[in-house]
């Protein structure tokens, strides 16, 4: 069986994200298209931090809170505004530039960088990974050295390419991915990616537009329903 792209409708945050994992399930029930979230990550984050229980976080610098259960490397390297949540690893020399929102259980690991980009809980972006303007829905993997890209060559504002192209009117917008979501080793994110919940990325591909729930994308026109 071969998909045709998504209807609008599977783009939403409500069509990807399980809410209730993560801290910024009020911020973005505001919104319908997750991507419209990106610009206010930051000051969401300070808000949040602000109200975090003192007993269960620390604030080891300047609007950076860190779970007491977390792990951090003490070669990793934390901006602001960040929080990192409950029994989440940062692993060593992990570069986390700031506006980066960890929930519980992540894994970030050796020489990843995020920046400006929403975690959901138990997300693992593990080896060699950049997630830039970018959400990952609950459990979602991303594999050994995959990547978002979040600006075009050409730096015009990013579209959502599907049945009915988006106009986003952003010029930094990686990929947004539903939970469950598995990426595999060494695949590109292309700048205005939307991946549905439950669907496979073979490794070394080259992602672009939108790929439906539940399926298995092969490569550019070879996506197929999960069996």
């Amino acid at each position: 069986m071969v998909f045709s792209a998504f209807e609008e409708i599977d783009l939403k945050i409500s069509e990807l994200y399980d809410l209730r994992f993560t801290l910024a399930e009020h911020y973005l029930k505001g919104f319908e298209y997750p991507w419209e979230a990106l610009g206010g990550i930051g000051e969401t984050i300070v808000k949040l931090g602000k109200s975090l229980d003192k007993s269960e976080y620390t604030e080891v610098s300047e609007t950076v809170w860190v779970h007491k259960s977390a792990k951090i490397a003490s070669t990793a390297y934390l901006g602001a505004p960040c929080i990192i949540g409950e029994n989440s690893e940062v692993r060593h020399c992990a570069f986390i530039r700031g506006s980066a929102l960890i929930g519980k259980g992540c894994v970030v690991g050796n020489s990843t960088e995020l920046k400006n980009v929403i975690l959901f809980d138990c997300v693992q972006v593990p080896h060699y990974n950049y997630v830039g303007d970018s959400i990952l829905g609950y459990k979602a993997h991303m594999g050994a050295g995959s990547i978002t890209s979040n600006v075009k060559s050409d730096k015009t504002p990013v579209v959502v390419k599907g049945e009915n192209n988006i106009a986003t009117g952003l010029k930094k917008f990686g990929a947004m991915l539903g939970d469950f979501v598995e990426i595999g080793c060494n695949s590109v994110l292309n700048p205005g990616t939307v991946i549905g919940k439950n669907t496979v990325v073979y490794p070394l591909s080259s992602v672009r537009g939108v790929v439906p729930a539940d399926s298995i994308y092969k490569g550019e026109g070879k996506v197929v329903a999960k069996k």
